[in-house]
Formats: structure tokens, C-alpha cells, sequence
């Protein structure tokens, strides 16, 4: 520790620390404008407005950026100290429109009431920039610019976007967005990164503007909670003004640390659109398929009912089938948009009410054959390390996964990893925008995951470069591995996958050498027929090199959905029981039947897209499904809802009239997520505590009060009025959440799983000792090369691949209905190379007809660099423009997931109509 006195007082400083954390700590405020106390953001001292005075020094110094040394004597509140700094702030006022900036509430406004300037001796600029109001969510008005530089460091080394920068020289600079392009027409993403770092109101989210372009008032009340779009689980600062919400901050979460992407700060107006559902419907009229294509239409064929009307005909319908057929004549498909209360509760209602497992979510179109593969390699289906672990690996790679897109704020992070010297490997049939701070892009064929992994692993093994005493020590089955890939060489797989020999060996090399090593995945490798086979093959890799349980090192599957974490570790699995024990495990069925009073089948449940053929079959009869959208999710999904149509009874409970809902006999009005209390758990095993922000819309009930209602009439003696409620007892269920408690999760915002006692925050890294397998070791489990299921043909000559964009999220139903989101992608696009347009005779933004064995679809052509020739890429949000109904519904046969990355496609030219 550094001595020194800080206005007479003795102090202590870290190493590292400067002047003004010190006299922060010690409750000493210094004026400061373009340092940003948050991580990420390093002092810049630019503003001097932190100016202190040293003795023995002749010039003031900006504490923001001066480290203390020992037996220093620092003054803060000197005459000398305080002038300069009020000369500081009237420099700037002088070209502030108003007395304190566009934002009274931010940092210059604030400072300037406190020091008492309300105007300036100077004479401004005789000419203002012109505001900017090209993006459809924030405003640019650079006459309230001091030019700090916060928003440049914001969007340059926080989000490593690299759009915003300082141009031109000496009074010229100016910010500037690309090469002096308007915000709107320029590369931003959206993050709003730069709008929450600046100090005037020179950037500003445009909802909270009034006509003069200033702030309208002060900042709303703000309630903490979590974003309820991708697995990353940033916290957030719901700002809600007369019932709404007018604006969303980032919060210094575990995930997140402030950050935040285009959907978590700007996705939240669909909360108020039009199309909400506020009172339960009844069908009128038959089921059509074609209901799912125009939902208003479809909404002609309900009408209203009562709360009591509709629960009666709910839970009704379903317990007649029930007592005339047979439990599992029934199936219930839950939510990870909601909370672990609730999705544990809609789990044990179809477990105890229905008296079946055939319960699911969209794990199964999401992770599950990553889950397979994890349970029975290393016997835990969750991540072995966060994705910040990224801060101390030396090599990162990221396979199948577009974080940049899909985990925006995830993405920032090994960005970050990047910038400071980790070598990132990026590994995709796709480029995307992680490619340019990767030192190793791996470009291989779609569908050829396997023999390019197996290719690696035999070098690493015929190399001599695996870990010896850890294989030794922590692993079995190596002797089966060995074998089975000492054919299997770089050379031999090279005209398999597409990637030469030489950097299928260096890309091994630089993970087996590395001292600390991660890899990331996301669904490219999971949503396969082979995606178990994908995942064995990287947690191979990992455990060969001994890359399992230290800093730095780990297997992160990239979760999807908010929630989904938390909806599988809390049971909406139909062959595993929360905690992922398995139905058929005497032990764990007992303990749940003495906890729940009912009797459980210890048979395995139907998947989703076997419960869908079971419908189709007319083996399933009823169903509840909440939160859930298969007649979009779903692949082939034209026969998803054809199967959908012919159930006797659909019950859905939804925030809108859903492709799903179109065709529900009766439709239960849901609670949005900042409407609700619960807990979330995010890809990092980091449960969460939601609070809600804003009142039901009138008629609405929650969530979990439906759930609990549905539960009454089916015969089970339910009276959970809160999710508090049921924390207890979810946790009994599910020994994961050991030393986990309500009130904790309340004081503290986030705990990490597993926890060992109530006063720890949490294993982050886990399995450094053993695994929780019944030997303690993991396993090797091999991968055998096959085809994909369905391959190019004369007739279907290319591959489609579908997936996210940035601004869109599953299946549309919340961001097509968020305006600011929907107006930066309003349409759908099929996104080919440029060279294969131009060797088609085709043109960005012509019509196309993509066609596939099972559907067809019409689009608007787009060229993209990143794709491979050979290779159509189409997002799957778009209702006008379904890809599901293209897709293959070949499963995995061990994860059960179906191939969403590979099908035969046709495309040709729409012909003009005349």
C-alpha cells in the first residue's frame, strides 16, 4: 500500500489506484467529466476538470489519470484548485444550448448547479452543428459536444465497435460516425454504449426528448431487474415514467458490468402495442393452417371471455382428455422467457396434473444436444467457466457461434480478450464481424463439423501435445479416442471440410500449447443430426489438453434464450426431473414424489418435435403451451401446424395472438417479463433476481397465478401467491441451488451456482478437482464421420442455413412488435455471396423463391462477403417469410434437436409481375 495525505488526512492506495478513486473511496468528491468510474472505461484526463493541487508541484494535476506516490500531500479543496475547475466548466457552458447541456440530469449538468454556474463570461461558437436525426432510437446534437472522448472509448474499447471517433484538427474536431456519415447511415449496431457514457445529452435515447431536443426531465424512478432477451443476463435499469418505460440503463451486473446491446436498451415498446392480449379468447371457428399467416385475421375467429369463462374451458378441456384417454394422450410445452418459478411450476403441473413427462421448451430446438453431450461426458449439462473467463485465457475459440449478433454483450468480452492479446480462433461455414479480432478464421464446409474436429484431435494426440498427467489423472476412455481418430488425419479430412491440412494442424497446436484455453459454441454446432456428435468432439478437446477447471479455461455452450439455463435446470426436460436426474432414477423420483405428494411415471416423456408427430398421429390430444411459438419454431413447420389443427384441445398463454395462438381453442393473456418478480439463470449458471417495473395492463394476470389457477382445476390443492413462494421448494427440488435463498438473491441481485455455503458468492469455474460423474472422471465419447441428412442435389443445389439477426430474437413475436428494432430489419432476406448472386443472375433486393422438399417461401435477395458460395443464410423471425417451413425435421438421435443447419434449397428469381 501507498501512503500519503489526502487534505491532511492519512490515506492508503492500492497499487494502480489513482487520486481520484482514493479520494472517492474516502468520500471526497471530485468534478470529473470525461472519466466514467465503471469497468471498461479508463481515465483519459482531457477535461481537467478534476484538477487537484500537489505540493511541490507548480502545475494542477488531473487526479483522474495520476497515481499517488508515498508521502505524497494532495489538496483537493484549494482556492487555486477550485478556480480552475470553475474555469473549466464555464468554458464548456459557453456553446451549451441552455444552462446545463441537453441532459440537466448527466454529468456537466449536475456539476454545473453544484459549482453555481448558471451561464458563461465567454462568447460561444459563432455557428452550432446541425443535430442529427438519422437513427431511429437516438439523437445526435453535437452542439452540446465538449468532444471528452467518453463516447469514442465507449464504443471503440467497451463495446470494440469501432464506429465513433474523433475527426478533423484543432477547433474543427468534431465526433464523428464512420467517415463523417449521419448516426443512421453509418456501421452502428445500436448498443446505445455511447448515449449512457456521455455527459452532456449530445447523444440521447430519443424517448426521453422533448420538442426543444432536450431531456425532458429528470431520469424516472428506475427499478433493477434483468433483460429478458439472450442468455447473457444483463442486468438493467428499467426508467419508468406515468406507467411505462421511457428509457433502459445498463447496471454494473456480474454479465454485463453496465453493457448493454440494441434489444436490452432499445426492444421494450412492444410491452404497449396494439396487437396485446388483455382478455382471455374462446374459438368461434374452425382451425386453418392458414390462420398462422395473418394473426389479425385469425383473431376474428375467438371472442372475448372472462377470466373465469376461459380457465373453466382451459383446464377442462384438458381433464377430459386426460380422464377418457390417458394421461399422456396430453402435453405441455413451457417457457424460458419466464421465470424459474414459473417454469418449475408449469413442469410439476404437467408432471403431477397431467400425470405425464411430455413436457419441453426450446432447449430442444436450442442446446440440447450440447446437453447431452455434457451430461454424459463430464455429467453436468451447464458451462464449466462464464464467458469473462475469456480475461485470462490465452487462446479463445469460438465455433458455430456468432456472438457479435446472438450475445452482443458476451461478444464485448472476448473482443476485450482479443484487444489485450489472446489469440481468438473463429470457426464458421459464416464470417461475422468477431473474424476481424481473430488471429485464426476457419472457414469450413457447412455440415462438416466433425471430420474437422476429429482432425484436430488427432494431431494433438499424434503430436504428443495433450496433457498427459491430466488424461491420466481426470479422463477415461482415451485408448477409444486414440483409436479412433489415428486414421482420421488433417490430410484425409482436409477434402471433407474444406480446410487445409496445414491450419487444421496449427489451429491445434495453438490450443494444445496454450497455458490457459476456453471454447465457446453456440447453435451452429448443436442444431444438427449430428450436433451431440459436434459437442463430444470439443469437450474432447478440452479435456486432452487439460483446458477443464482453472482461470482461463472452460466449455461454454452460448445460451439462447434468457432463461433457458434456468428453464432446464428447473425441469422442462421430458425424459430428466429438475436438476437433470432422469425419470427412470428411483432415487430422485422418490425424493420428488415425497416432496410434490404425487405419484411420478418414471417413463421419459416425448420431445417437441415428437410430440408433434404424436399430435399428428393422434396420440396426443391436448395441450397447454406457454410462451412458446412451434408453429414458427418448429422445422417442416408447415406440418407443425397442420398437427397443431388437429389437436382436440390447445390452451396457449401468450402476450399475443402468436402464429401458435391462432390456432389455440383457448388463448390465456400472459404477463411480459418487466411486468413480474422471479428469478432467471443465465448461460453463466448466474441466478438473478427480476423485479417488476410496471403495473399488469388491466384484465392481465401473471404468469404464475395462472399457472397455479390451471393447477386448482385439475385437482391439485396449489396455493402459491408469489413466486417467493415457491423458491423454497424449487430449491428442495433441485440441489443445485444449495445456500441459493430468496432473500439473498433480493440483497445481493446474483449468486452463482453451485454455491457451497450461504455466505460464498459462488463456483464460477468449476470441475478443477473431479467430475460429477460417478467415477469423478470424464469421459471420452467418440464421433463417427457421416453425411448430413440431406445433401445438394441437381434439383436443390445449395445448402441453407438459418439463424438470429442482431435485431431480431426467436421467433419475432416481442422485437417484430418493438418499433425501433423492427425499423433497422423491417423485412426478411435470403443473404447470399455476392458471387453467387452474380453467377445466378441475381441482385440485392430482387424477389427470390427459396424452395426445400418440404416448402417454399418468397424474399428479398441480399448479398453478404461473409457467406461461402453455395451457402443461403435466412433469419427465422419473419411470419411473412417462415424459414421453418423449410427446414429438415431430421433429429439428432441422441440430443433429439432437429437440423435447422443444413437443408437442399432452390432459388430462383420471383418473375415480375405485370
Amino acid at each position: 500500500m501507498i501512503r500519503f495525505t489526502l487534505d491532511g488526512r492519512e490515506v492508503a492506495a492500492a497499487p494502480g489506484e489513482s487520486l481520484w478513486e482514493v479520494a472517492t473511496r474516502e468520500g471526497t468528491e471530485i468534478p470529473h467529466l470525461c472519466h466514467r468510474p465503471r469497468p471498461g472505461y479508463r481515465p483519459d484526463g482531457n477535461c481537467r476538470a478534476c484538477l487537484v493541487e500537489i505540493e511541490g508541484e507548480r502545475v494542477l494535476a488531473a487526479s483522474c489519470i495520476r497515481q499517488p506516490r508515498e508521502g505524497m500531500a494532495v489538496r483537493t479543496a484549494t482556492e487555486r484548485a477550485e478556480r480552475a475547475r470553475r474555469m473549466v466548466f464555464e468554458l464548456l457552458l459557453a456553446d451549451q444550448p441552455g444552462a446545463a447541456g441537453r441532459d440537466a440530469s448527466a454529468g456537466f449538468g449536475q456539476w454545473t448547479q453544484r459549482l453555481g454556474l448558471s451561464g458563461s463570461r465567454f462568447a460561444p461558437e459563432p455557428h452550432a452543428p446541425a443535430p442529427d436525426m438519422s437513427h431511429p432510437a437516438m439523437a445526435v446534437q453535437l452542439d452540446a459536444c465538449i468532444q471528452c472522448g467518453l463516447c469514442e472509448r465507449a464504443c471503440r474499447e467497451v463495446q470494440h465497435n469501432d464506429v465513433i471517433g474523433l475527426a478533423r484538427r484543432g477547433m474543427e474536431v468534431a465526433v464523428s460516425f464512420d467517415l463523417l456519415d449521419p448516426m443512421g447511415a453509418s456501421s452502428c449496431v445500436a448498443c446505445g454504449e455511447c448515449v449512457q457514457a456521455c455527459p452532456t445529452g449530445a447523444l440521447l435515447p430519443k424517448s426521453v426528448l422533448d420538442g426543444a431536443g432536450h431531456r425532458a426531465a429528470a431520469p424516472a424512478t428506475e427499478i433493477a431487474s434483468v433483460c429478458p432477451y439472450c442468455g447473457v443476463g444483463c442486468q438493467v435499469g428499467f426508467r419508468v415514467r406515468d406507467g411505462a418505460i421511457e428509457e433502459v440503463v445498463g447496471r454494473d451486473g456480474p454479465s454485463n458490468q453496465g453493457r448493454l446491446c440494441v434489444k436490452g436498451r432499445f426492444g421494450f415498446d412492444y410491452l404497449a402495442h396494439p396487437d396485446r392480449l388483455t382478455r382471455p379468447l374462446v374459438r368461434i371457428s374452425p382451425k386453418d393452417p392458414a390462420d398462422c399467416l395473418d394473426p389479425r385475421l385469425a383473431r376474428t375467429k375467438f371472442r372475448e371471455a372472462d377470466w373465469e369463462e376461459a380457465l373453466a374451458l382451459a383446464a377442462g378441456g384438458l381433464a377430459r382428455i386426460r380422464d377418457r384417454s390417458g394421461p399422456n394422450a396430453l402435453a405441455g410445452f413451457g417457457s424460458a422467457k419466464g421465470s424459474n418459478e414459473e417454469a418449475y411450476l408449469f413442469q410439476k403441473l404437467v408432471r403431477t396434473g397431467f400425470g405425464t413427462n411430455n413436457i419441453d421448451h426450446c432447449t430442444r430446438l436450442c442446446h440440447a444436444a450440447s446437453v447431452a453431450a455434457l451430461l454424459e461426458g463430464i455429467g453436468s449439462g451447464a458451462v464449466t467457466a462464464p464467458f469473462m473467463a475469456a480475461a485470462e485465457a490465452e487462446v479463445i475459440v469460438v465455433i458455430g457461434a456468432r456472438p457479435t449478433e446472438n450475445h452482443p454483450v458476451a461478444a464485448t468480452f472476448l473482443k476485450e480478450a482479443a484487444a489485450r492479446g489472446a489469440a481468438l480462433v473463429t470457426l464458421d461455414p459464416r464470417g461475422s464481424a468477431l473474424d476481424r479480432h481473430a488471429q485464426e478464421v476457419v472457414r469450413f464446409a457447412p455440415g462438416r463439423d466433425v471430420p474437422m474436429l476429429n482432425a484436430m484431435l488427432h494431431t494433438v494426440i499424434e503430436e504428443g501435445l495433450y496433457d498427459r498427467q491430466y488424461v491420466a489423472a481426470h479422463t477415461e476412455d482415451f485408448a477409444a479416442l486414440r483409436e479412433h481418430v489415428a486414421a482420421l488425419t488433417p490430410e484425409a479430412m482436409a477434402p471433407l471440410c474444406g480446410v487445409p491440412a496445414e491450419q487444421l494442424r496449427r489451429v491445434a497446436r495453438l490450443f494444445a500449447r496454450a497455458r490457459t484455453a476456453m471454447i465457446l459454441w453456440g447453435m451452429g454446432i448443436s442444431q444438427s443430426t449430428h450436433g451431440t456428435d459436434n459437442t463430444r468432439c470439443l469437450i474432447a478437446l478440452a479435456l486432452l489438453c487439460g483446458q477443464v477447471g482453472r482461470p482461463g479455461t472452460g466449455l461454454h455452450p452460448l445460451r439462447g434464450q434468457n432463461n433457458v439455463q434456468g428453464a432446464s435446470d428447473a425441469g422442462l426436460i421430458p425424459m430428466m426431473f429438475p436438476d437433470y436426474r432422469h425419470t427412470d432414477d428411483d432415487a430422485a423420483r422418490a425424493h420428488l414424489e415425497d416432496l410434490w405428494g404425487a405419484r411420478l411415471d418414471p417413463t421419459p416423456g416425448l420431445t417437441v418435435v415428437e410430440i408433434m408427430q404424436a399430435m399428428e398421429r393422434g396420440e396426443i390430444a391436448g395441450m397447454y403451451i406457454m410462451g412458446e411459438n412451434p408453429a414458427m419454431s418448429d422445422p417442416d413447420v408447415a406440418h407443425a401446424r397442420a398437427a397443431l389443427t388437429k389437436l382436440e384441445h390447445l390452451v396457449v398463454q401468450d402476450l399475443f395472438l402468436t402464429e401458435t395462438a391462432a390456432l389455440a381453442d383457448v388463448v390465456l393473456p400472459a404477463s411480459a417479463w418487466p411486468e413480474k418478480d422471479g428469478t432467471v439463470t443465465n448461460t453463466n449458471r448466474q441466478v438473478q433476481m427480476g423485479r417488476a417495473a410496471l403495473p399488469l395492463p388491466e384484465g392481465v394476470r401473471q404468469d404464475l397465478d395462472i399457472i397455479v389457477e390451471m393447477a386448482n382445476r385439475l385437482g391439485l390443492p396449489w396455493d402459491y401467491a408469489h413466486p417467493r413462494e415457491v423458491f423454497p421448494e424449487m430449491a428442495a427440488a433441485t440441489p443445485s441451488l444449495a445456500n441459493i435463498t430468496w432473500d439473498r438473491l433480493e440483497r445481493e441481485g446474483s449468486v452463482t451456482y453451485p454455491c457451497h455455503s450461504p455466505d460464498r458468492p459462488g463456483e464460477a469455474i468449476v470441475f478443477g478437482d473431479r467430475f460429477p460423474t460417478a467415477s469423478g472422471r470424464a469421459r471420452f465419447v467418440t464421433a463417427g464421420l457421416r453425411d448430413p441428412d440431406e445433401m445438394p442435389d441437381e434439383r436443390y443445389p445449395l445448402v441453407l442455413t438459418t439463424g438470429r439477426q442482431l435485431e431480431h430474437w426467436h421467433t419475432g413475436s416481442m422485437t417484430r412488435r418493438a418499433g425501433m428494432l423492427d425499423a433497422l430489419e423491417p423485412e426478411p432476406t435470403a443473404s447470399l455471396a455476392p458471387a453467387e448472386l452474380a453467377r445466378r443472375g441475381l441482385a440485392p433486393g430482387q424477389r427470390l423463391r427459396l424452395e426445400t422438399r418440404r416448402g417454399a417461401i418468397e424474399l428479398a435477395a441480399r448479398a453478404d462477403p461473409a457467406l461461402p458460395e453455395g451457402l443461403v443464410f435466412v433469419p427465422f423471425a419473419y411470419r411473412e417469410a417462415a424459414a421453418n417451413l423449410l427446414t429438415n425435421p431430421q433429429l439428432d438421435p441422441f440430443g433429439k434437436i432437429p437440423e435447422f443447419k443444413y437443408c437442399a434449397v432452390r432459388v430462383e428469381a420471383v418473375p415480375t409481375r405485370t
